[in-house]
């Protein structure tokens, strides 16, 4: 019961900083991504053993020049780069080997394009012709709350086949299909009341939502499990670390960024 208070008032703390943030204004939700990118390396420098100072260094590089400089190819090639990351750790996720990354060069890749490259299209994402749209931002987190949660209602009441028992042993695959229904449902309901985007474009992102923020979970729960520890970190009282909590959000975002920005 204890427990249980203590989860409920940490991530009602955590909602109330973040919804706050993005609705404020664009410097407050700027701010605060930057904040969260910072624990969130840390905490997965902390994770795979890499103890050096370059990715520290390189994040509010990117942060700047990411919102004040760079122009659109040079955000599109970074883009290109980040999401060869996902789709290689999508792949590493399936291989049986639990050495990687050992190298130093791998480490500060994956620093570089799992952690900061994806919190820099975070921070971009609701920028669209320069204009400051936070309910795209929110939608996408209610997206993400619907699956995570009728995945595990339903997995945890109808759910026998496994999904990835070496990585995740509570999920199952009908607990999956259940959050990819609902955020589905989800979807169309936002894009019929929403002026942000149609139906079809949210259901589509509801899709990448639902499929991409599934893998992100499993791919930081693998590097947890190689590395032998239960959280990212003890931030979050009653949850683990940020890296826990965020672990989706940041992980489809590039998939939604490209989305939204190049194809829809």
């Amino acid at each position: 019961m204890q427990n249980l208070i203590t989860r409920s008032i940490s991530a009602l703390i955590y909602a109330i900083i973040f919804i706050t943030a993005i609705l404020y204004s664009v410097e407050s939700y700027t701010i605060l991504i930057a904040l969260f990118a910072a624990i969130c390396l840390w905490e997965f420098t902390k994770i795979i053993n890499f103890k050096n100072s370059i990715p520290f260094i390189l994040l509010p590089l990117a942060i700047y020049y990411g919102k004040v400089l760079i122009s659109e190819k040079s955000l599109l090639f970074l883009l290109a780069i980040t999401l060869l990351c996902s789709l290689r750790l999508i792949y590493n996720l399936y291989q049986k080997s639990t050495t990687y990354p050992s190298a130093f060069i791998d480490k500060l890749d994956l620093c570089i394009r799992y952690i900061i490259l994806p919190f820099l299209f975070l921070m971009t994402l609701p920028l669209i012709n320069n204009n400051y749209h936070p309910y795209v931002i929110i939608y996408i987190i209610i997206l993400i709350w619907t699956n995570d949660s009728f995945a595990f209602l339903v997995g945890k009441n109808f759910g026998k086949t496994k999904l990835f028992e070496r990585v995740s042993p509570k999920k199952t695959i009908e607990g999956f299909i259940g959050g990819f229904i609902f955020s589905l449902i989800v979807g169309f309901l936002i894009g019929y009341y929403s002026s942000v985007f149609s139906i079809l474009n949210w259901m589509i992102i509801a899709v990448i939502v639902s499929v991409f923020g599934t893998w992100g979970d499993l791919i930081e729960s693998k590097f947890k499990r190689q590395a032998n520890v239960k959280d990212s970190g003890t931030i979050m009282p009653g949850h683990g670390g940020l890296l826990d909590r965020l672990d989706s959000l940041y992980f489809l975002t590039p998939f939604v960024y490209l989305y939204v920005h190049f194809l829809m």
